[in-house]
Parts: C-alpha cells; structure tokens; sequence
C-alpha cells in the first residue's frame, strides 16, 4: 500500500519516469515506462531488478548488442490479422528491419555461455520466429525497403519495358531540348523536368507557340511554362500505362505477402512484445549508468544497510554540473527500526528523508539503485510518507490539519511491514501541544512495529529515542565553527539546531540573543551547548584516530621489518658459527700437521740445539697469528638520569617512581602507602614502587622549584568530567577572558592533556593577540597555532603542551 496518491511527485520518481520514457526507442518500451509501478511481491522485484541487472551487465560488456530500429510494428500486425487487408510497403519495411533487429538479439543471447544473462536468455528462448515469415519478407524487399524487380515474373518484365520506353523518351527530349537551346527559346542552364508524372520542357512563356504540344503547368511569375511536346505524347502515356501495372502488380504482391504471414500475426505479436521490453530495459540499464547504480543484497525482511546513498534525482543535476553528492549511511534493523533525525534548518534533513524514500520506492518498481556494493535492502509492502505542505483550501485543512490526517492514516494502517517517513514532525502549531502529540504518535508508532524515519527539532523526541528500544537518534553534521551544514548524516546522537549561532551569523543583535537564551533557560541552552561542543570534540577526535591509525600501520609495517631482520640476524648468527667451526676445524688439522711435521724434524735433525729453536720458533709464530683474538668494544652503559640513595623513606624525603622519570617529595606514611605530591599532584603510591634519590636529582627534574604542600585534596574526576578541551572565549572583554584562560591552562595542566583548543574568534585579532601573548608565559606550552580552516582557521587557537 502507498500513502498518498501523489508519492511519486512527493518523492521525484515522475522525474525519473520522463527520463525513461525519453531514454526508449520506441512506443513499445514507452508503453512499459507507462506500466512502472510498486511492487508488494518479492519475488516479482527480485525478477524486475535483476533483468535490469543483466541489461546493465550486457551494455557494460561491450558486445554488438542491437540499439537501432525497436520499431513498433503491433499496428501493422492488428491490421495483417484481419481478412481481405493489405499491409502498405511502408509497413513491410518496417516489419523487415525490426524483425532483423529481433532475431539478431534472439541470435545474441543464444549465443551465450550457460548461466551468462538467465532470465533474459530463458525468456529468449520462449520467442520463435518463422523462417518463412522473414524468408518471404527478404525475398520481396531489398534493404532499402523496396519492391525487388525479381519479386515476380511479371513486375520484371514490366520495369524492364518501362525502363527501356523511359530512355527511349528521354533520348527524344533531350534531341528537342538541344533545337530549343540552339534557337534560343530556352536559356542553356534550363533541364529536363516532370509535371504530373510526364516528363516536359521549361520554354519561356514568349516561345510557347513556337514548340507545338500541350501546357502541364506555368511558374508563378508566368515567366515560364511547361510544355509536353506533340511528338512524345503517345510515348508518355504507355509510360503511364505501365506505371499503373506495375502498381497492380505490387500490390497484388503485397496481397500475397499479407496473407502469407497472416497465420503468423500471434506469435510475431508476442516477439515485438520481446523487443519492447527490451527497449524498456535498455532505458534502464542507461539509468543505471546515468547513476553508477547497483544491484545491492535483497533480503525478504524489512532491513535498510545502505552505504554511500546518494539522491538520484540531486545525483543527475549535481553531475551535470559538475558536483558530487555528499553520500549517506542509513541503518535501519529490529533494534533499532526508527531514526530521529535532528539539525539545523538547510542541513539536509529532507533530502537524506527523501534519499531514503525514493531508492525504496525505485527498487521495488524495479530499477537498480546508486548505493555501494555492500549495500543491503530489505522488502516493505507499505511506504506512508508525509512531506510538504497539504494545506487544501477546497478541503478547509490547514497545515497541521493535513500532517494529523496524515497521522490518522499512519496509526491506522502501519505494521512491521511498513516504512513512513514524515518530515518536521509535529509543526504547524504550538510547539508545546505539537511535541506532547508528536511523542505520543512516535510512541504508537513504534508499538506498531514499524520502520522509519523522522525529521524534527523537538528535543522531547531526542530525549524519548534516547530512552526507547526501537528509536535512535541521527544528526545531520554542522560544522559549528563556520556554522556551515556539512550533509552528512551520523546516526547515533541526536543534532543541535545551532538557531543562536546562525542567528549571531545573520547579524541579529546580541542583546535580543541573550534575552532570548534567558527566556528559553539554562537547561535547554546547555544541551544544545554540550551537543555542539561534541560535535567539535568528534571532529577533532576523528581526526586524532586517523592519525593514530596511520601511526599504528606505520609500527606494524617496522615491527614486520624488526621481525624480518631478527629472522635475517639469527641467519647470520648461525651461518657465522657454522664458519668458525669450519675454520676452527681446519686450523687444529693445520696445527696438528705442523706438530707432527715439527716432531720428525726435531728427531731427523737428532734435537740439535739450533735447529730445534728454529723449529720451537715458527711454531709459535702460528699460534700467534692463527689464535690471537680479536678485540672486541663493549659499549658503556649509559649513566643513570638519577643517582639513588640508601637508606629508608621517610617524609621531606624525595622519591623517584621505578620505571618512571617522575619525582616528588613524601607527605606521609601510611604503612606501605606513601602519600607523595608530585608538582600541583598529591597521590598515594605504594612504598615498594618508590626510590630515594637526592635533593640535587629533585631540583634538576623540577627545574629548582619547591614543591608546595596541597592545603587541600583534589577531585581529579570531578574535574576530569565536567573539563572539556574546547574553551570558547568569543564575546568575552580582555581580563575576562585571561582569567578563564588561566583557569582552564591550570586544569588542562594538571589532567594531563597535550592538546586544547581556544575558540576566540576572528573579529579584528586583537582578542586573539592578547591571549596568545598571555599563554607564550607559560612554560608548560610548547607551540601555538591556527586550527584548520575548515574548523575555524585563525579564529581558533590550538595549543600543545610539552
């Protein structure tokens, strides 16, 4: 079930039915553009879709697929079925290459491996055309559509009779033509022409009694006339004669064809049937490409999986201009079946309603759709939507009248198989009674089980999917800095509508702002202050974690090295081990070889003194050389950072983490628990974690100051909750503004955080100036510099700490 009548032109699909009715050759594929509409059987999407699917995939190959005369011959066929009718040469014609055009993507499918296009190469071979048909036809036309002079034995002799009676004619005129130049009644560039079917001579209307025959016609300045000379007016009329048979004999032809292939008319009905659709789907697949459109996974329940989503219709408009759409990300499933989407007016609210409406409602009348590939849709037997304005004066309904008429419908009618899609629910009258309804039908809504999605800016509704299985909240990203709407849509957390931003951004007058934030009260300014500050926060952490990814791949690629070049040295080790054994091997077998060799010539020479010295001398000059070792450089271990002291800890005494470079002085002893403060930091750490060290290694660390003992503990959590790294300095005087910032620098120190974030402003710079000057004193701040600029630029300064 559709609700209402006028979903198509609510949603844009009109607009994509015109491109297809433009985009087919002929009535046929027209008439099935006509007949597109919303299917509720999921096997009948499945098969509509997947038909196009193949289209697409058989214009993406390339092949010579047929993309010319999709004639509609179906009237031609009607008249061919009755009895005594005579189709006209014009119809065989046409008949003759449309059928061509049939059988040549019958032909292209047959052609096919197994399995290549299913559905379309099964419902091919359910399509027959007889050989008699299109052989009868070939036989009697050529290819431009004409009656050959073949056709029959007759139609032969009379064009070869009418073609030798015309020369014969023409070969006189010309003879008439030359006297009527030469005795200059006629002008040289004057020719031969025909009037009513006879050929004739042009003679200047001054001359006409001087060439005898009969007057046809005159020009319309009856400067000239047309004359049929006397002496071929007998050769003229058998020339008519002739014509007129061989017109006999034509259609006496064309009679004889008709109602050869009068027995054939149901079964050539049924193929131009064929190739109207195929037409219908070639206008598809060009969609489909128009669209860089997809067959995604199908699934028989209500599911949406959808991955770079773009709006068709923005889709076609953006690329011709050469733009892109900002993509979206929708999940719908059983937990999580209604999307309250939230944001700025102009955020693109509607058209991401939109997006999702019109892809549902294309798929399931059978079109491919633009999403990513690993895309899921499911299947809803029923789309509601409420979008614009139905104010009706004939029917005394104001705006809200229509959206609660709407409404009705909607708790009527909805069940799980439904997706509604209803834009700035609620509005039309006052917004107190407007949310207190809106989150009752929502709550109905959601009882009925149902899919779908909502634009608001009713916070009770942000609240009430925040608090309630089925509903989840989305928002339409702004970039808050330059209050700016970024299009993209992030489901999870409910949107900020930024309405005393944009109005600062007009130049609405500050006083009428503030006066206006008093009005509405601290709770609903801090909620919509706390979702821009996290909108900020996401920004910036986003960011971080792509650092942190690169970062991570960067160690994982290093640590592959590291392992690589471990593997590599114990290689090495052992090929270096295996050598020295080798050497080692061959050096005992020489020293061996050389003492006995020493021995015999000890007792040969009969141990003479001099002789045995010589001996004695060079075996010891071997083992120098072959056993001397080599020297090796040991490197010094590098001087501790601090020297330890013995002795036990007590309080004054100053104390270093193991492990750790931090130092600190001892408050108390609690047992093993020693209370330590370490800079503004007072901690408990256990007494076996800790080394004495020197008064001298304390004023390095700490740079000479004295630590000063905390009068009172700190509540790092408290403060670690309610700190944010993003301080917004904008419409503060100067001395205002550097006591907050003073302020914020200390907790900032103190929770350990390497990053903040100052927004102060463009303005004339001096704000931003002064508070640059002011944190250049502070020795904990290692640079400062702009943030980008597409999140502020120079009105906003990041500050990293050492």
């Amino acid at each position: 079930m559709l609700y209402p009548k006028t979903i198509e032109q609510k949603l844009g699909f009109d607009k994509l039915r015109s491109w297809l009715h433009e985009a087919c050759i002929s009535p046929l594929g027209q008439y099935y553009v006509q007949k597109i509409k919303f299917s509720d059987n999921f096997g009948m999407v499945e098969k509509l879709v997947s038909q196009t699917a193949e289209m697409k995939q058989v214009l993406e190959v390339g092949e010579n697929f047929p993309s010319q005369n999709y004639i509609d011959a179906t009237p031609y066929l009607k008249q061919a079925s009755i009895i005594g009718m005579q189709l006209s040469q014009e119809a065989f014609s046409d008949i003759k290459v449309s059928l061509n055009t049939i059988n040549l993507c019958l032909s292209f499918f047959r052609k096919q491996e197994p399995g290549a296009y299913p559905l379309l190469s099964e419902y091919a071979q359910t399509i027959e055309i007889n050989p008699l048909v299109t052989d009868s036809i070939n036989r009697i036309f050529d290819d431009r559509g004409q009656v050959k002079d073949n056709a029959s034995t007759e139609l032969g002799r009379i064009r070869r009779k009418l073609l030798s009676e015309q020369a014969g004619i023409r070969k006189r005129l010309d003879s008439i033509l030359r006297n009527a130049k030469q005795q200059g009644w006629i002008g040289d560039e004057v020719s031969l022409t025909v009037r009513n079917g006879r050929m004739v001579i042009p003679i200047v209307a001054e001359h006409k009694r001087k060439l005898k025959g009969f007057v046809h016609d005159e020009s319309a300045t009856g400067q000239t006339v047309f004359i049929e000379p006397t002496e071929i007016f007998e050769t003229n009329n058998e020339i008519r004669e002739l014509e007129y048979e061989e017109r006999r004999e034509v259609n006496r032809i064309l009679q004889e064809l008709t109602e050869r292939i009068r027995p054939y008319v149901p079964e050539l009905q049924k193929a131009y049937h064929f190739l109207g659709l195929l037409d219908f789907l070639r206008a598809k697949a060009r969609l489909a490409q128009e669209l860089s459109a997809i067959n995604p996974t199908f699934i028989q329940k209500q599911q949406i999986e959808w991955h770079e989503a773009r709006h068709p219709i923005l889709h076609m408009s953006f690329k011709e201009a050469g733009k892109k759409v900002v993509p979206l990300h929708i999940e719908l499933n059983e937990e999580n079946r209604i999307l309250i989407v939230s944001g700025p007016n102009a955020g693109g609210k509607s058209v991401a309603l939109k997006t999702v409406g019109l892809i549902q409602y294309m798929y399931q009348c059978g079109l491919l759709v633009p999403l990513r590939e690993d895309s899921t849709i499911g299947f809803f037997q029923n789309i509601f939507i409420d979008i614009g304005d139905e104010q009706s004066l004939e029917n005394d309904l104001s705006t809200y009248s229509s959206h609660l008429t709407n409404m009705r419908h909607f708790l009527a009618m909805a069940n799980k198989r439904t997706l509604f899609l209803i834009d700035e629910f609620g509005t039309g009258t006052e917004p107190g009674l407007g949310g207190a309804i809106a989150e009752t039908i929502l709550e109905e809504l959601t009882q009925s089980g149902a899919y779908g999605m909502i634009n608001t800016h009713y916070t009770n509704l942000k609240v009430l999917a925040d608090n309630t299985k089925g509903l989840i909240n989305g928002a339409m990203r702004f970039d808050g800095a330059h209050l700016e709407p970024i299009y993209e849509l992030e489901i999870g957390r409910p949107g900020s509508s930024f309405a005393f931003e944009i109005a600062s951004k007009i130049g609405l007058p500050k006083a009428v702002i503030q006066k206006a934030k008093e009005k509405l009260g601290t709770q609903q300014v801090s909620f919509e202050k706390l979702l821009k500050e996290l909108d900020i926060e996401r920004k910036v952490f986003a960011e971080k974690n792509t650092s942190l990814g690169i970062k991570e791949r960067k160690l994982t690629q290093e640590l592959a090295e590291y392992k690589k070049l471990k593997a590599s040295l114990e290689l090495n080790e052992k090929k270096l081990i295996n050598e020295a054994k080798a050497k080692a091997k061959l050096l005992i077998s020489d020293a061996n070889q050389l003492i006995e060799t020493t021995i015999r010539e000890i007792k040969e020479k009969k141990a003479e003194k001099e002789s045995t010295k010589a001996v004695r001398g060079k075996l010891e000059k071997f083992g120098q050389v072959a056993l001397k070792p080599e020297v090796v450089v040991e490197e010094k271990p590098a001087e501790e950072l601090y020297e330890i002291e013995t002795g036990s800890i007590g309080p004054g005494d100053y104390v270093r983490i193991a492990g750790q470079n931090a130092i600190g002085q001892v408050l108390a002893l609690r047992g093993k628990d020693v209370e330590i403060s370490i800079g503004d930091l007072k901690s408990t750490i256990k007494l076996s974690r800790l080394e004495k060290v020197s008064r001298k290694a304390y004023k390095t660390a700490t740079g000479d100051r004295e630590v000063k003992a905390l009068s009172k503990g700190i509540d790092l959590n408290e403060r670690m909750m309610n700190f944010s790294f993003n301080l917004d300095l904008r419409g503060k005087r100067g001395e205002e503004a550097l006591g907050t910032v003073d302020q914020f620098m200390d907790n900032a120190i103190m929770l350990g955080y390497d990053e903040v974030r100052l927004v102060h402003g463009k303005g004339d710079g001096i704000l931003r100036t002064l508070i640059r000057n002011h944190l250049r004193g502070y020795k904990q701040v290692h640079e400062m510099y702009d943030e980008h600029a597409d999140r502020g630029g120079s009105g906003v300064t990041i500050v990293k700490m050492k």
